[in-house]
């Protein structure tokens, strides 16, 4: 995986600093841990429901130093801000494409050589939809890795890690049970989110 904010040596620490400064003197309360062997995961982000989900999860991460990738369409990633979202730990995805997402996903995490956590929105967009896609689930299954349920909750302000989640196999049950775990959330658009369907 390539260089980013999270493993730029200085950089790191001084946005840790602000990043903690910043949630808690606007009232967020961060909650949960990444276990200690689980440096390699898939981190369900969800709700997504906004632009402004990018820079708090940026500093959630920072503050709970984690080493997160996430996957953004193609079009945020051309000049001049390019380099800018893979330093902030973007990967560009073409949606209009018909690749095979899931198994490039799966190998970047496999060679990486330390600590990747990638986080995927399973909704896919930030528009209301009734359906999640289940890409991060078998990126995770692909992977051999556990999923982490990672949550905002905007109205509580409150946002941390969950339950690590092992797939079975069986997408329909184990989504069922994941999808329990986040009706309890609000985003920042809330009516945009069903975690019900």
């Amino acid at each position: 995986m390539h260089r980013t904010i999270f493993t730029t040596p200085i950089v790191n620490d001084l946005l840790r600093g602000f990043s903690l400064a910043f949630l808690k003197l606007s009232g967020w309360k961060l909650d949960g841990a990444l276990p200690p062997d689980q440096g390699k995961c898939v981190l369900i982000a969800a709700p997504h429901t906004s632009n402004w989900d990018l820079p708090y999860t940026l500093m959630v991460a920072f503050a709970l130093r984690l080493t997160p990738y996430w996957m953004g369409k193609a079009e945020i990633f051309r000049n001049p801000f390019g380099s800018l979202m893979r330093w902030l730990g973007g990967i560009a995805v073409d949606r209009s494409q018909s690749n095979n997402l899931v198994a490039a996903s799966a190998d970047a995490i496999k060679a990486a050589d330390g600590a990747v956590q990638l986080i995927v929105p399973p909704e896919g967009t930030r528009s209301k939809t009734r359906y999640w896609k289940t890409g991060f689930y078998w990126i995770a299954v692909t992977a051999e890795v556990p999923i982490v349920m990672a949550y905002m909750d905007y109205p509580r302000k409150l946002s941390g890690l969950g339950p690590v989640f092992k797939p079975t196999g069986d997408v329909d049950a184990d989504m069922v049970a994941i999808k329990q775990f986040y009706a309890q959330f609000k985003g920042k658009n809330w009516r945009q989110f069903d975690a019900a369907s």
